[in-house]
């Protein structure tokens, strides 16, 4: 029960919806304190990154983010020639155990979509950073940019979250 509590309110602090169903049995673990930071990135609070490269801006969920979340089953992304907002949802991520919302740390035009994730929406867990990249962005505004986490802020704001494991 003490564990269910804590996944509920993680869930919360993470801003996705617990799933209904008993996947919040004891064989599953919150245990990731120890999730990858990548130098370089720009983050968000709400978990999703930003690797800004010349005229495009790459964006993600965070392993932290991938790995609360567990075995990602299916992901939801917008099509290409559409906008983003910054702080709005631009898809989903749905996992066995949960749903979130996927909000966009900078606003702009998306130019690509990984359709690899369609096929196989794993990879976010194996590879958030690289192959699991969600959407690129030709950013509206790169001082959006200036208030976002670098990877030390980053690193610190998700130790806290999780009670300083």
């Amino acid at each position: 029960m003490a564990l269910r509590m804590w996944a509920s309110s993680t869930a919360n602090a993470l801003r996705i919806a617990t799933a209904s169903r008993a996947s919040l049995s004891p064989a599953f673990s919150f245990s990731k304190c120890f999730s990858t930071v990548v130098d370089g990135l720009k983050y968000a609070p709400s978990h999703e990154w930003v690797k800004h490269e010349g005229s495009v801006a790459t964006i993600g969920i965070t392993d932290h983010a991938q790995s609360h979340l567990g075995e990602v089953v299916f992901v939801e992304l917008p099509e290409t020639g559409g906008s983003v907002s910054k702080g709005s949802s631009f898809g989903a991520v749905e996992s066995v155990k949960a749903t979130s919302d996927v909000n966009s740390p900078i606003s702009g035009e998306v130019i690509e979509v990984n359709t690899k994730l369609s096929e196989s929406p794993g990879v976010i867990n194996s590879s958030p950073y690289d192959e699991g990249w969600m959407i690129k962005v030709k950013p509206s505004s790169l001082s959006e940019l200036d208030s976002l986490m670098d990877s030390q802020e980053y690193a610190k704001f998700a130790e806290e979250e999780d009670g300083g494991h």
